[in-house]
């Protein structure tokens, strides 16, 4: 399929800047002609032909933009076909002025317009298609476990409620046993332990399909590559690596310094003049790959040995990407040591671990040539 050619940005005395403010049901664009300074404001139909047509009926040049939502990057994506630059706009870093009170479809239309039209609206990337269905995948699979989270819990709680605790380890193969040969006297605890039990049951092997579809998507490229790279780290199983690799997409955007800031790995701050403070992590960026990076730094506390599965995911792996992933265990680990030796709250030093191991992450990540030399 032939790429798109877009059309350039709007210069001085020419083309148009258009501002989208973007809905299920509603589309309000505001239109600013560079040549004659005029803005048009219009309440355009929410199909995405609808949104494509009546943006290039503006004098060319055009460049339009949206705010990033639950309406997707389809929109993008036609535009784009059809020429036409769109930025799609982070909306958590949109400053809005504290004197105004007034909020309309039609103000925000504008707003974004003239920010654009100087240059003050900070974009995310836009996926490709495949990016966008594999991470779907990867989001349906953390929201199953939610669910199944969720309802052990109520299952739990039935049966804490009737004097009945299992002492071992929960959710292996015997409490599976020991849930099953319970019996209840009265018809309606029967009855919420049955409905309990099997929601459990039914989301258990509703989260056990969409691990095994993400198994075999891993093995498939582009993820292939850096699927298998990320595995030679502890605590990095194939699961958390695609949870990454589908979360931070190109992983050329970053360097080793910068991937934990867009993370929310990163301390937050309120200095000024002579007075620096620093409080918790930002916590801002993506909520999931977050998660999967501090789960994945508590395995680095352990001492470090030798794990039949973790070898078995370096198996096939050039030397370079096995003796970096080597270092970084190491490394990690005696970093978990020290702070120990600090008295560092562990939750503290999770964090601390899992902003150094997403820059270990993608510094094999960006090893993309067999020999391990980046691309």
């Amino acid at each position: 399929m032939a790429v798109p050619q877009l059309r350039e940005a709007p210069v001085s005395g020419e083309g148009t800047w258009v501002g989208l403010d973007v809905h299920a049901r509603s589309v309000v664009g505001s239109a600013i002609d560079e040549f004659s300074g005029e803005v048009l404001t219009r309440r355009v139909g929410p199909r995405t032909e609808q949104i494509v047509e009546w943006v290039r009926s503006h004098p060319g040049p055009v460049m339009a933009c949206y705010e990033a939502g639950p309406t997707g990057f389809g929109l993008a994506r036609a535009l784009a076909a059809a020429g036409i630059c769109c930025e799609v706009v982070a909306p958590s870093k949109l400053e809005r002025p504290a004197g105004d009170k007034v909020k309309t479809d039609r103000r925000d239309a504008e707003r974004l317009a003239r920010l654009l039209r100087i240059g003050e609206l900070p974009g995310v990337r836009v996926p490709t298609e495949a990016e966008e269905a594999a991470r779907d995948l990867v989001r349906a699979r953390e929201d199953v476990r939610t669910d199944l989270m969720r309802a052990r819990h109520r299952l739990s709680k039935l049966l804490l409620r009737q004097g009945l605790v299992w002492e071992a380890t929960a959710w292996t193969g015997a409490h599976e046993q020991w849930l099953r040969g319970l019996r209840f006297d009265r018809r309606g605890v029967a009855l919420a332990f049955d409905e309990a039990l099997d929601a459990v049951f039914t989301v258990g092997a509703r989260r056990d399909r969409l691990d095994a579809a993400i198994v075999e998507m891993a093995e498939l490229e582009p993820l292939a590559g850096p699927v298998g790279r990320l595995g030679c780290l502890r605590g990095v199983s194939t699961l958390t690596a695609v949870g990454l690799c589908v979360e931070v997409a190109d992983w050329h955007r970053f360097t080793g310094a910068t991937i934990g800031a867009y993370l929310g790995l990163v301390p937050s701050e309120a200095s000024s003049g002579a007075r620096r403070v620093q409080g918790g992590i930002t916590k801002t960026g993506n909520t999931h790959a977050r998660r999967l990076l501090v789960e994945a730094a508590w395995h680095h506390r352990r001492p470090l040995r030798t794990s039949r599965e973790r070898a078995r995911r370096a198996n096939g792996q050039p030397a370079v990407v096995r003796d970096r992933a080597e270092a970084g265990n190491r490394r990690l680990h005696q970093r978990w040591t020290r702070l120990d030796r600090r008295q560092k709250r562990p939750t503290i030093s999770a964090v601390a671990i899992a902003r150094e191991l997403a820059g270990w992450c993608w510094s094999l990540a960006v090893l993309d040539g067999p020999t391990g030399l980046a691309g």
